[in-house]
């Protein structure tokens, strides 16, 4: 759910009820488990767009959109927008914590709410829709205290050891709250694994190093972090990339390239060629949160037990559906259906 609109105040919402009744599953699917989403650094976003933006001047934006956001929470609720049953866990803090938590209950997600301690980051995006250019106001998010984290880890280790029908996923994504260790995601993932559920996950640097290497199900990172991870040149082709990054995970690779589509890596045990889609229909002017879109749709799919190539064209569909509107991940099921009839995936060759 996302407030819209010029004043500084919101104005009205979509009830969950209305949310749910605009949602449309893929045909033919069912659910077949929950999908677990651990929020270290949720944020309130705020997309402003103007006519032009110039240094040291006022603006008057022709559009507001204030989400709930931070990368965790994107993907939660692109997966959700997909039909995925999704619960939540989440570190928030103060009046602009207890927002976010409103909200995404008000949507239909299930929310596990740890208080931070400290008060919940607040993240800015100013389109500019002369130029086409994003300005970003990305603070990181502030230490929680000692007692936060390790309530929100033993909440996390509760939510992945609650009974299922059968093994789900468990997903982080993005960096931990400044202060941490370099393995505090890993050690959460960990928790999860040993709980039985299959873990994804999508972070960057140090953070993206320890958590490789305790082998994860799935990795979904981009291009640039790929490279980083590997010490590879940036322009390395995108398979030989994604064999390098699996073969330090051991599991399936998924490596998004922004406007030149992703590809995914099935994991060793599967002998089939890896799976490349590129963006279908026309690119947006509003990339923010494409990436964890792309993940919701991803994780969604897998959990149908749709094979990778139909997993991909989702998750591609997505990522390009939220590109279209300012505000992440608030694109309709139906906007990323179309783009899905319009996608394909293409096989290449591993070597």
């Amino acid at each position: 759910m996302c407030f819209r609109g010029r004043s500084t105040a919101p104005t009205g919402y979509q009830s969950g009820q209305e949310r749910s009744e605009s949602r449309a599953p893929h045909a033919g699917a069912t659910v077949s488990d929950v999908l677990t989403v651990a929020a270290a650094t949720p944020s309130l976003d705020i997309t402003y767009v103007v006519d032009r933006l110039a240094v040291g001047a006022i603006h008057r934006p022709i559009d507001v959109v204030r989400c709930p956001g931070g990368k965790a929470l994107n993907l939660a609720r692109a997966a959700h927008t997909l039909d995925a049953e999704v619960r939540l866990v989440g570190l928030f803090g103060g009046g602009t914590g207890r927002w976010l938590v409103d909200e995404l209950t008000s949507a239909g997600i299930g929310v596990r709410a740890v208080e931070s301690g400290v008060e919940t980051r607040t993240c800015i995006s100013i389109a500019d829709t002369k130029t086409g250019e994003l300005t970003e106001l990305y603070p990181y998010a502030d230490s929680p205290t000692a007692a936060a984290w390790s309530a929100f880890c033993d909440t996390s280790a509760a939510l992945a050891a609650a009974p299922r029908s059968v093994p789900g996923w468990f997903a982080m994504s993005g960096g931990a709250p400044s202060g941490l260790a370099d393995d505090a995601i890993a050690a959460v993932l960990a928790a999860a694994r040993d709980a039985g559920l299959r873990i994804a996950v999508d972070t960057h640097g140090p953070a993206l190093a320890a958590a490789v290497a305790i082998q994860p199900d799935l990795v979904k990172i981009n291009r640039s972090e790929a490279a980083g991870l590997l010490d590879a040149a940036e322009d390395t082709p995108l398979v030989q990339l994604a064999i390098g990054v699996q073969e330090r995970s051991g599991g399936l690779v998924v490596i998004t390239d922004g406007a030149d589509g992703a590809l995914g890596l099935p994991s060793p045990d599967d002998a089939g060629p890896a799976w490349q889609v590129p963006v279908p229909g026309r690119r947006g002017s509003f990339p923010v949160g494409s990436g964890d879109s792309f993940l919701g749709g991803l994780l969604a799919s897998l959990d149908r037990g749709e094979p990778l190539p139909d997993a991909l064209m989702w998750a591609t569909a997505c990522g390009t559906a939220n590109a279209l509107v300012p505000g992440a991940a608030v694109f309709t099921a139906e906007a990323a259906t179309a783009l899905y009839a319009q996608a394909h995936a293409e096989p290449v060759a591993r070597s």
